[in-house]
């Protein structure tokens, strides 16, 4: 069964839509230096106090040091946290032993070649990768939420390869998400503007949405 995370959850309602369309997870957007979906952490916290076991909540945090990132979760209380960037070497030691029942999937902006050998370097010590279409080199970082679509080619790579599982994610919708699937077979898939309309979730895409992945 293909796991799937609705990102931008921006109100509790959003994540019941969302749980009841079949949402594997739920994306709560931290402080970001661009990019949709981002909410206060009171606000996070109150959402993610709402969502039902199984659901994972994920933080998507741009924290550049492990102690802020450490301190971001234990803010919000969500039982994932999704690294939209690199963080200093030996990070994940330290956050494993600050959070040892939380879980870390570390996103992967897929540029280039460098791109896979990131991933599978990262995936030695995460739970899970996050294969995304932003760019952390510009000078304002695109770090998610771009609506475009990588070369799913280097993320088939990526997941052939990888000893985690790999969800995939930029510029997914209906329209192109079995493509996605038969290309790419990743472990779940990650989607935000490709179910909403004017930024808000919207029930008919997200129906269209699954209805694409279980046909």
């Amino acid at each position: 069964m293909i796991r799937v995370k609705i990102c931008c959850i921006s109100s509790v309602e959003e994540a019941r839509m969302a749980v009841s369309a079949g949402a594997s997870a739920l994306g709560l957007v931290g402080r970001m230096p661009s990019g949709p979906g981002v909410i206060g952490d009171e606000l996070i916290r109150t959402i993610a106090r709402t969502v039902p076991p199984p659901v994972a909540t994920f933080l998507l945090t741009s924290e550049p040091t492990v102690e802020a990132t450490i301190e971001h979760q234990r803010r919000v209380h969500t039982n994932t946290i999704q690294l939209v960037d690199a963080l200093p070497k030996g990070s994940y030691r330290t956050l494993r032993a600050a959070l040892p029942d939380i879980k870390l999937v570390q996103v992967i902006h897929v540029l280039d070649d460098v791109s896979v050998d990131e991933a599978l370097e990262a995936a030695e010590e995460v739970d899970a990768l996050l294969l995304d279409s932003g760019n952390p080199k510009l000078a304002v970082k695109e770090l998610g939420g771009t609506g475009r679509v990588h070369d799913w080619k280097l993320s088939r790579r990526i997941v052939e390869q990888a000893k985690v599982p790999v969800f995939l994610a930029g510029g997914l919708n209906a329209g192109n998400v079995r493509q996605a699937l038969d290309h790419v077979q990743p472990y779940g898939l990650d989607i935000c503007s490709g179910v909403r309309s004017e930024g808000k979730l919207d029930e008919r895409k997200l129906g269209e949405f699954f209805e694409k992945i279980n046909d």
